[in-house]
């Protein structure tokens, strides 16, 4: 693990900077939702409404919901960028406040139209919070706090919108006055979360002389644009928008499903959303531990695979269930079979939390703080496309005679031609993938001075050459990419070469044997570092043969001429003796050399200066690394 380690997630809770956010969001979260699951139960079952039916009720307030992202969240992105994002917080819980009092009073009328308008109000209330919520983490938190403080946030939606629903169910159905209860309900939260707001920390304006565009389609537009120049960002935008796309296919099928299919009550369909909630929050607070606190986008393959096995055993699960009158939770949990349904529901969910809360994260991380917000709200604004197309498609496939496992089915199904997809075009995510297989399945790696790799700005690490696949774990041990100078005869080889072609390695032969080869990868280098991303050399210039550190040539020195950089020496300890080293001839030829499970460590140095570089004073400080501690590893000579 990595030194000074934060205990975890919970401890975040304490901090001022982040708890009474956290508590912000979560009040907002659940009054959402008491208002609009207790506001649903009223029209569907309580009130007789010529021109709203029961059936359409849900269909309209998800609608209205939805509708203030695509028209007002270029808006307010360009609001959270240019202002104070404390100032906007307070303001949208005052704005809550004001929604809340009109609903009360609609609640207490039975005025459907008023409800209605609320409804919308409080989408634009959700619009206006969605960008500063997510631009609001990165400002407080660091990079090795992000995975986790997206776990809380993401964990505290869900429960809160479970709590939100239980309660407006529970409280609009006391007879008589439930929907009295409900009003004062909704106000008093309203009142706590601005009362809560009040202590969040100052968060100064990212671009204090932008001028906002007032025309949301252009506006719109020109957010996307934003988040296209990224495309790592872009396309992380887009698998969140497809996990929002398959996460509603299962929430607005719940009752349906419930009711049709597992021939339960409206108290088993409870229970599902349940089951479904806990699985997220599950999910998004593991992030954290699987992650050992860096934002770990191998996760997301990880998720994706979760998520499509499960949905299509969904489909197994529930296929031919017998026909039943209509069950009540006690009888619906008595049967065995339905404990595989809650099974691949619960761990369906659990991996969309794996796969989201790294991709939130990453976004923070990527994004020009300048203008975080609109990405965030151009991320919004394909949320709800996508959502919306959700619902459009779902719904033409069971006009066309698709049952609703069947409808699982495909969806699972396509998941996984998504995510194949996604990872093909950023192949980030499955080398990333690669190395947390390979750092949790094959080695146990310890990590130790990574704070002293940049989060951000260009750098130049140099590293010790014990293995094939050292590349693989410093990628592992890093905060973010790493473009490495390779030796160009690794990329022959049948996988690891592949893996490395899709890592953008760069491919290097000595100056005699092949003088382009040569100059074309410190070409390519100068540009990387130019971009200001990460290059990794191995000064040594090969593999070691008898484990001992090699003489470090200028490879280095050749860079800092062109792009003077700092400098962070890094050591890879344990691994001579591995597999994947040439102990006793050639590497990946005996297999039972000491490998499995076995603990290797990467120790990060403090970076140096460019004026400070020589090749004998890198090797002096990477063979300080290595003797550092008692472990089997890379020997230097006396």
């Amino acid at each position: 693990m990595s030194e000074h380690e934060h205990p975890n997630q919970f401890k975040l809770l304490r901090e001022r900077r982040f708890a009474p956010f956290f508590w912000t969001q979560f009040l907002g979260a659940g009054n959402d939702n008491l208002f609009k699951f207790a506001f649903t139960v009223m029209v569907t079952y309580q009130l007789q409404v010529s021109w709203l039916s029961p059936s359409l009720a849900g269909l309209a307030i998800g609608a209205l919901f939805i509708l203030p992202f695509l028209l007002f969240s270029a808006t307010s992105g360009q609001l959270t960028d240019k202002y104070d994002k404390t100032r906007v917080i307070r303001f949208v819980k005052w704005l809550e406040v004001a929604i809340m009092l009109l609903a009360a009073w609609g609640f207490w009328r039975v005025d459907v139209p008023v409800l209605l308008a609320c409804v919308f109000l409080m989408g634009l209330h959700s619009t206006l919070f969605g960008p500063v919520k997510f631009a609001y983490l990165p400002q407080h938190l660091g990079e090795r706090e992000l995975t986790g403080g997206n776990g809380m946030v993401e964990m505290g939606t869900f429960v809160a919108i479970l709590l939100g629903q239980v309660a407006g169910g529970v409280l609009v159905a006391v007879p008589g006055v439930g929907r009295h209860y409900v009003a004062f309900a909704c106000v008093a939260v309203a009142l706590v979360g601005r009362a809560v707001a009040q202590a969040i920390p100052r968060s100064p304006s990212s671009d204090p002389d932008l001028r906002i565009n007032w025309n949301p389609v252009t506006e719109t537009w020109r957010n996307l644009v934003l988040a296209h120049g990224s495309l790592a960002v872009f396309r992380s935008l887009l698998g969140i928008s497809w996990m929002w796309f398959f996460g509603a296919v299962f929430l607005a099928e719940f009752p349906a499903f419930t009711k049709e299919v597992l021939h339960g009550d409206e108290h088993v369909a409870s229970l599902l959303l349940v089951v479904f909630s806990v699985g997220i929050g599950a999910g998004s607070l593991l992030c954290e531990v699987l992650s050992r606190r860096h934002v770990e986008i191998g996760l997301v393959p990880l998720g994706a695979i979760g998520m499509s096995v499960f949905a299509v055993d969904l489909y197994f699960a529930s296929r031919a269930l017998p026909a039943a009158d209509a069950l009540t939770l006690a009888a619906f949990v008595a049967q065995p079979v339905h404990w595989r349904v809650m099974a691949d529901l619960a761990l369906l969910s659990l991996f969309a939390g794996l796969y989201s809360v790294p991709m939130y994260a990453l976004i923070q991380l990527r994004s020009q703080p300048s203008h975080r917000a609109r990405i965030i709200a151009a991320n919004n604004i394909l949320n709800a496309l996508f959502m919306i197309a959700s619902a459009i498609i779902v719904g033409a496939l069971i006009h066309f005679g698709f049952t609703i496992p069947q409808v699982f089915l495909l969806v699972g199904l396509a998941n996984a031609v998504v995510a194949f997809y996604i990872f093909l075009v950023v192949p980030e995510y499955l080398l990333r993938f690669v190395a947390f297989i390979v750092t949790r399945c094959i080695y146990r790696i310890d990590v130790h001075g990574d704070r002293n790799i940049p989060t951000q700005g260009a750098a130049i690490l140099v590293c010790n050459h014990v293995s094939f696949i050292d590349a693989v774990l410093l990628m592992a041990a890093s905060p973010r990419p790493i473009r490495f100078i390779m030796d160009h005869r690794i990329f022959a080889l049948p996988v690891l070469g592949t893996l490395f072609r899709l890592g953008k390695a760069i491919p290097i032969a000595p100056q005699r044997e092949d003088a382009a080869t040569y100059a074309r990868a410190f070409e390519q280098a100068r540009a990387v570092l130019a971009d200001d991303e990460l290059v990794c050399i191995f000064p040594e210039g090969s593999i070691t043969r008898d484990g001992h550190l090699g003489e470090f040539k200028g490879g280095v020195m050749k860079l800092l001429e062109s792009n003077p950089v700092p400098v962070v020496p890094l050591a890879l300890r344990n691994l001579w003796g591995s597999f994947f080293s040439r102990i006793d001839g050639e590497a990946m030829t005996r297999p039972f050399r000491r490998g499995l499970f076995s603990r290797v460590g990467v120790i990060a140095g403090p970076a140096l200066a460019p004026a400070d570089v020589t090749p004998a004073v890198l090797r002096e400080r990477v063979a300080g690394l290595l003797g550092e501690q008692a472990v089997v590893g890379q020997r230097v000579p006396a």
